[in-house]
């Protein structure tokens, strides 16, 4: 039993590492999102980081309307990003994770 609890402290410490590990590889898994009419692009990182903006010069001129865009488009790209980030995350915990009675977390 005492083993058991051993090997079962290892395999945690085992998974925390991977889980480390993937969300530093995470910051170069890249997501795009753009508006509907391509005038503005943004890329995060899976782990939620804005890398980079592109504005259409049109926008520049309506900063009300810029304003929307980049709310509405950087809301799109987290999203999407953190469902990226949680998939990744969670299979590395799930695979890690030992298998104790009556603690099916993640079915």
């Amino acid at each position: 039993m005492f083993g058991d609890i051993m090997g079962m402290m290892g395999k945690l410490k085992e998974t925390q590492q991977k889980i480390e590990e993937t969300k530093k590889r995470l910051d170069f898994v890249l997501i795009d999102e753009q508006s509907s009419d391509g005038l503005l692009k943004v890329t995060l990182t899976a782990n939620r980081t804005v890398k980079s903006i592109e504005i259409d010069d049109s926008l520049l001129d309506d900063k009300e309307q810029l304003e929307d865009y980049l709310v509405l488009v950087i809301n799109k790209a987290i999203q999407k990003a953190s469902d990226v980030n949680e998939a990744e995350l969670g299979a590395v915990a799930k695979d890690g994770m030992p298998n104790i009675p009556g603690m099916d977390l993640f079915k």
